[in-house]
Order: structure tokens, then sequence, then C-alpha cells
């Protein structure tokens, strides 16, 4: 990830892009069967922002790193880029100012964990990089890989039984593995991301597929199915919430609804007194001593 991000972050994300838009999206002919490479060639880009194909080849190959507002507004419209994409690209010249590195391990403050304790409704605290700090037991009744010390995407992308959980898991990583990247930003050299980047590249084609692409989003609010094992599917809204340096994500279910019945079930069935959870001073330290899911 170093090499790719830290040399020419901005020259790898046209190159991504590019490639995932076709020429009858942009407006083009297709080009018949001598077209070589996938989306839209360079010159393509180049012609449709208005400048000249030599200036987008030094964009893309890192030889100029501050293009104007203005030049990064025509290719993300080229591109057909969102808002989050689009805001994603404007930060990756080099003019702006890199965001303050994070020196100490994640923390969760005490209070907290009081918190965690007396909500009735699934709820635990992730890091930065999708690491879960700390759960309550409801948590732990919806999904046993919401245990502290383990990491949310890697059960996504390796455990069969998270993959189970969801309904729609190709949704699932596609969400995960763009909202990382729009963590990450230019992070680049933060151990944790570079840890968990490089043992997803290595252990899953999906994860590659994705991260290939570069997509980038914004993973908060929304609403999700899921299948439990016990009490069936259950539709689940989710918020998430900062608190200090870390994130306090909640689970819950629309009141009077047949999920809102199955997961007063599941509290019952688990039959747990809300204990205040653990919390890791290290999270990388949890992962490393082999407390995340089989891959």
């Amino acid at each position: 990830m170093k090499d790719e991000e830290s040399g020419n972050r901005l020259g790898s994300y046209l190159r991504a892009r590019r490639e995932l838009v076709s020429p009858a999206q942009a407006g083009l002919p297709p080009g018949g069967g001598n077209r070589r490479v996938p989306g839209l060639r360079r010159e393509e880009v180049a012609l449709l922002a208005g400048i000249s194909p030599d200036y987008y080849l030094r964009l893309e190959r890192g030889r100029d790193k501050n293009p104007s507002p203005q030049v990064l507004e025509s290719l993300a419209r080229v591109l057909q880029l969102d808002d989050i994409e689009r805001t994603y690209l404007l930060g990756l010249t080099a003019a702006r100012p890199r965001a303050p590195r994070r020196k100490r391990p994640e923390h969760v403050p005490p209070r907290v964990h009081e918190l965690l304790a007396h909500l009735q409704i699934p709820a635990f605290i992730e890091g930065r990089a999708f690491d879960v700090l700390a759960s309550n037991s409801m948590a732990i009744a919806l999904s046993p890989r919401l245990r502290p010390g383990l990491n949310r995407l890697r059960s996504l992308l390796l455990d069969p039984e998270e993959q189970a959980f969801h309904q729609d898991w190709t949704k699932a990583t596609a969400d995960f593995i763009a909202a990382l990247r729009t963590t990450i930003g230019d992070d680049t050299d933060n151990p944790r991301f570079v840890e968990l980047v490089g043992e997803l590249a290595l252990s899953s084609q999906r994860f590659r597929t994705l991260w290939a692409r570069h997509d980038v989003r914004s993973l908060d609010g929304g609403t999700t199915t899921v299948h439990h094992p016990v009490v069936g599917e259950l539709r689940l809204h989710r918020d998430k919430l900062p608190i200090d340096d870390v994130i306090l994500v909640v689970y819950y279910p629309d009141k009077d609804s047949d999920s809102d019945e199955k997961l007063q079930l599941l509290a019952a069935l688990s039959h747990t007194e809300p204990t205040e959870p653990t919390e890791p001073t290290d999270t990388a330290q949890q992962v490393n001593r082999g407390e995340g899911p089989p891959a």
C-alpha cells in the first residue's frame, strides 16, 4: 500500500476511475474491437476534460502532483464522480495539508463502557480500521464477531459465518472496503492500516479486486438485513456516532416490528447480565495474538 498510496496516489486514482467509465457512458463511440483498455483511454479523458493529452499523462504518471482545482473539477465530471469521490479526488493533491497523525492507541473512555452496559440494543465501539474495541452483550448475541479484539472487515471477508450473516454480502464488502479507503485518506503510513491492507491483500481475492477500483464511500447511517442463526432474518437500522477518537455503532429495529420482537427474543435467549466490556489497550496487539476469526 505504501508504494501505491504515497508514491502516486493521484495517478493511481485517476487510472482506476477512468477504467470504470465506458465510452458509452461518456458519450463516445465504443471504438469497436480494437479497444485494448477497459474504460476510457487517457487521450479521451483529456479531450473531455479540456486539457492536453500530455498534461493528463503527466498527472497519471505523477509528474505533476499539484493540478489546479479547476482541472480536478473537470476530471471529476468526466470520470462521473459523486460528491464523496470528488472530495476525495480534490484531497489527493500535494497542496492539501496532511492531517495530524494519531500517535496513541485508540482508547475507549470509561464513561462509554458505562453507556454500552446500559444500552438494551446491540452496540459496540469501532476504531478507524473497523477494529472492535468494546461491545455490549446484545452486540455479541447478535454476532460473536463483534467481540473486542476482532476486526469487522477481516471477519466479513474471511469468516464463512459472517458471510452467511449478511443478506447482501457483495454490497457489504464493497461498502466496507470503499469506506476503509476513505478513512485512510493520506494516513497511508499508519501501521495498523498497512498491516490490515497487507493481510487482506494476501488472503482475499475479493479485497484485491475491490481495492484496485479505488472506490471511496461513507459508511455511516443505513439499514441492513442480516440472517441470525437462531432468530432468523432481522432488518436493522445502523447509526455511527463519534465519541472522542472512536465511533459508537448501534443497531436497532423499527419499534413493534417483527425484527423488534425477534431482537427481544434474542435478548431473552442470551440470558446474560450486562457486563462492562473489556477494553483492549492496543488493538493491533489483539489481532496479532491470533484473536481474529479463522481465515
